[in-house]
């Protein structure tokens, strides 16, 4: 059976809809580290964690890191009470230099349940039947062919690295962006780039200065999009800051087509291209006024510049349908919901909201710029005051989130903020129906929000992964790091 969560953004078009109705928000059942030593900044996290996937038998994948500056393993749980079914060491390396922010780990489940994660030197390891302890396969991959790899080993290890999340399609095979240190003979001669190996392990690359002059990788953190119908591939290269948007042949990854050039698709983002129903792209950037940047809007050909949102700051758009939103009077047959802050520190009044957005037919004028942009149907302030700005009276802590989980069984969104709490907010009355604090408040690089197979909500909060829900009847306990913890108790800083 096809995974529940395959990878980032839930599936190939990052389009974060759950297929599970998802469980009252009601208690922490079991939460985990995601990350074992944790490097705090001013009291503040800057890291990008890798997705928890999910299988379809309730086993939750959780991408570990290990070491101060690095080292990388996947946990198997299972989904029900947390208990650790497996754990599976990497020997993935982080790209050099690495951005301030630390880069995501994020492997990906393919619809036949093939686990692959990144490896060094720009390998891909897999993994078949995770459920079990015992794989029933597994083995190394190198999308330029392993026998290069091995024959030169240590140059590849030192100048190629996988640096964003791997996605899969539903024929199995897979996409990443990958970056090099530098070019030598040892290493073929590769350039930065995108990548496919196909579901018999067959390896296709095209490097980005190649489909866009200037473009030196895809942009790190940035995971490709697929096509509903598997055809073609969408990615967002960079030069670290300049950037495009590609749309390429997905059989070969010859250039299909290319957006107009893009301002600030900076590195430290882990804005990913999402795919609308209808083929059109929703890809978030920096620039924009506040620092809140822009959810740019293509046709499906890259070549219509459509009306964008007023917010795309390392924020992957997530997919509602129209029916989920009742007050809603338009004619589109799905929305966007988006991250929508106004940031204090960078001029703004600091309400940071999130926002349901109209993306092919209503639009509104904003307020600031004066552009024509998205209409606004729902949108909903964060409920805990920022101290960290006297000077602004309405602040309040933001969503810390580069993607949500669309509930459509419940017509509700979950999303995590930087006050600790994971909440429900209800599109029938524009609320939040549920909140559960996770951690004390922490300012953090944002994070996936996903939904199992059992419809526990999995929410990463100071470094641990949580899932809440329903408590079993007569469930007293729930297992952290191997030692037992009360139940609804949380892991503070």
């Amino acid at each position: 059976m096809e995974p529940v969560w395959e990878g980032y953004g839930g599936d190939a078009q990052h389009s974060a809809i759950s297929s599970v109705a998802s469980q009252p928000l009601s208690a922490i059942l079991w939460q985990t580290p995601v990350d074992l030593a944790p490097q705090y900044s001013d009291g503040n996290l800057y890291i990008h964690y890798g997705s928890a996937l999910i299988t379809a038998a309730n086993t939750v994948l959780v991408p570990v890191k290990t070491g101060a500056s690095g080292g990388f393993r996947i946990d198997a749980h299972n989904g029900g009470d947390g208990s650790l079914l497996w754990s599976q060491p990497t020997d993935y390396i982080l790209p050099i230099p690495a951005a301030s922010w630390v880069p995501s780990y994020s492997p990906v489940l393919s619809a036949a349940n093939r686990l692959y994660y990144p490896g060094a030197g720009g390998t891909i390891y897999y993994r078949d039947t995770p459920d079990s302890a015992a794989p029933a396969a597994s083995g190394q991959l190198a999308f330029y062919d392993i026998g290069n790899y091995t024959a030169n080993k240590a140059a590849f290890d030192k100048n190629v690295f996988i640096n964003t999340p791997i996605t899969s399609e539903s024929a199995g095979n897979i996409y990443f962006g990958y970056q090099v240190d530098k070019s030598t003979s040892q290493t073929l001669n590769l350039h930065g780039g995108i990548a496919k190996i196909s579901a018999d392990g067959v390896g296709t690359w095209m490097e980005a200065g190649a489909l866009a002059a200037g473009m030196t990788k895809v942009a790190q953190n940035s995971a490709p999009a697929v096509s509903a119908d598997g055809s073609k591939v969408y990615v967002a290269l960079n030069d670290g800051y300049n950037g495009r948007l590609v749309e390429l042949n997905a059989s070969n990854l010859s250039l299909v087509s290319k957006s107009a050039p893009l301002n600030a698709v900076i590195d430290v983002s882990s804005a990913s291209p999402t795919i609308g129903p209808d083929g059109d792209i929703y890809f978030g950037t920096n620039d924009g006024y506040n620092g809140g940047g822009t959810m740019n809007h293509f046709s499906a050909d890259l070549l219509q510049i459509k009306t964008p949102g007023s917010f795309g700051w390392d924020d992957t758009a997530s997919i509602v349908p129209a029916l989920m939103v009742a007050a809603y009077q338009g004619t589109s047959s799905y929305l966007l919901m988006v991250k929508y802050n106004n940031y204090a520190g960078r001029g703004g009044d600091g309400v940071n909201k999130l926002a349901i957005l109209d993306p092919l037919n209503l639009t509104q004028i904003d307020p600031v710029t004066g552009l024509v942009v998205m209409k606004e149907v729902l949108s909903i302030a964060g409920v805990t005051r920022d101290d960290e700005y006297p000077g602004a009276p309405d602040a309040v802590r933001e969503w810390c989130i580069n993607t949500a989980a669309v509930d459509p069984f419940t017509n509700s969104v979950l999303v995590n903020n930087e006050d600790g709490k994971l909440y429900r907010w209800d599109l029938a009355s524009n609320s939040f129906t549920e909140s559960i604090t996770l951690t004390s408040d922490l300012g953090e690089a944002y994070t996936p929000t996903v939904i199992g197979a059992d419809g526990k909500v999995y929410a990463i909060n100071n470094a641990t992964l949580f899932a809440v829900g329903v408590p079993e009847p007569g469930s007293l306990t729930l297992v952290f790091a191997g030692a037992l913890t009360f139940l609804g108790g949380s892991r503070r800083r």
